[in-house]
């Protein structure tokens, strides 16, 4: 028997950049057409959100943030509640996880299948990057801090039932740092080095390289306590190595007898140096691809002509398609990729305030995920 759906819902809504969250009442949404409802039973916090709500309008005024009062919340795990009258393959009482990546759907790019290129591309509950991006947060208004969303059919990934729905709100972090792989070509034959390894981007990365079956994974990041614990994971295929301990590039080249790796990807945060991302860049091989997904705002600088030479190519990766989420829980439900390594630090949707603050400062690095239930 379906669950009661009450005509509102509590929210955390922001009314005013850099404001507080306030707890509101608002009606409950519903789904239409090809779009289904999902109740909320976990909402992963990203670190950048208060970035977003307090700077984002100064910082990339290019950036579209939804209307206020605003419903944040960018990872959404939940229950179906509802579906529209032209949803097919979708029942209600799935566990589901919304890719919050909304875009036309109809434009040359979203026609080509790729969704990022849309003018109207936008993170649900997040930011939109496109010009028509207030279109779509007028049609999907809602983020994940609130009691239900309504999202479209062609966002859901179906979750396995060995996944817990606070796992599940990591998938935007290892949805990113998945395709970035995919775009480098990772796998059983080739060298992955991850650049920020201890990070949130980064502990997905490593966890995905070992699903993916890459033989030698070479993690750098800055904490060594934190490294020990990425190697026990897989100690005969992990190597670490520090950055406080001399150059990357050195090392690399040493741990893969001269040759270098076939893939780098750079998951640093925005305040490291663009010296680091350099620095990991020599180490590529002949070939070799370096996929960026993280965000360091320095400018990096390189000679066109080592690039040709070494025919070395340099690839952005902002997000994931819905497809590649399937195929991630597909390695869950296989046991192929194990996230059991990862904690979880929970909050009632009345403690979000506290949550955000403790997102931005807790100790553990990419091994803790901070989730909000409402």
């Amino acid at each position: 028997m379906s669950k009661t759906i009450m005509p509102v819902m509590r929210a955390a809504r922001i009314h005013g950049v850099g404001e507080p969250f306030r707890f509101d009442e608002v009606p409950t949404p519903r789904a239409t057409g090809d779009d289904v409802l999902v109740e909320v039973k976990s909402c992963g916090l990203v670190p950048n959100l208060k970035n977003v709500i307090h700077h984002f309008p100064s910082w990339f005024p290019h950036l579209s943030l939804p209307p206020f009062p605003a419903i944040f919340g960018l990872d959404v795990a939940g229950v179906v509640a509802e579906i529209g009258p032209l949803v097919r393959g979708i029942n209600v009482g799935q566990p589901v996880y919304i890719n919050p990546l909304r875009s036309c759907g109809t434009c040359p790019a979203c026609r080509a299948g790729k969704p990022m290129g849309c003018p109207s591309s936008t993170f649900a509950g997040y930011f939109g990057f496109g010009p028509d991006s207030p279109d779509v947060f007028r049609r999907y208004p809602w983020g994940g801090l609130a009691q239900y969303l309504v999202a479209p059919a062609s966002s859901v990934v179906e979750l396995p039932a060995t996944m817990s729905f606070d796992q599940a709100t990591r998938f935007g972090y290892m949805g990113t740092s998945y395709s970035g792989l995919l775009k480098g070509g990772a796998g059983p034959s080739s060298t992955l080095l991850v650049l920020g390894a201890t990070g949130t981007l980064g502990v997905s990365a490593v966890l995905l390289a070992i699903a993916l079956g890459v033989p030698k994974i070479l993690a750098v990041a800055r904490d060594e306590v934190s490294l020990a614990r990425l190697k026990a994971l897989s100690p005969n295929r992990i190597e670490t190595f520090s950055i406080h301990s001399g150059s990357v590039a050195d090392w690399a080249r040493a741990a893969t007898r001269g040759i270098g790796v076939d893939v780098v990807l750079e998951c640093l945060a925005t305040s490291a140096p663009s010296s680091l991302s350099k620095d990991a860049a020599a180490s590529l091989n002949n070939g070799g691809r370096m996929v960026l997904v993280g965000g360091t705002r320095e400018q990096i600088s390189f000679d066109p002509v080592d690039l040709m030479v070494n025919q070395t190519q340099y690839i952005g990766s902002k997000w994931f398609t819905t497809q590649e989420g399937q195929q991630m829980a597909g390695m869950v439900a296989a046991g192929t990729l194990d996230l059991g390594c990862l904690g979880h630090q929970t909050f009632q949707l009345s403690e979000v305030n506290e949550a955000l603050d403790y997102v931005v400062t807790h100790p553990d690095g990419g091994f803790t995920n901070v989730v909000v239930q409402p």
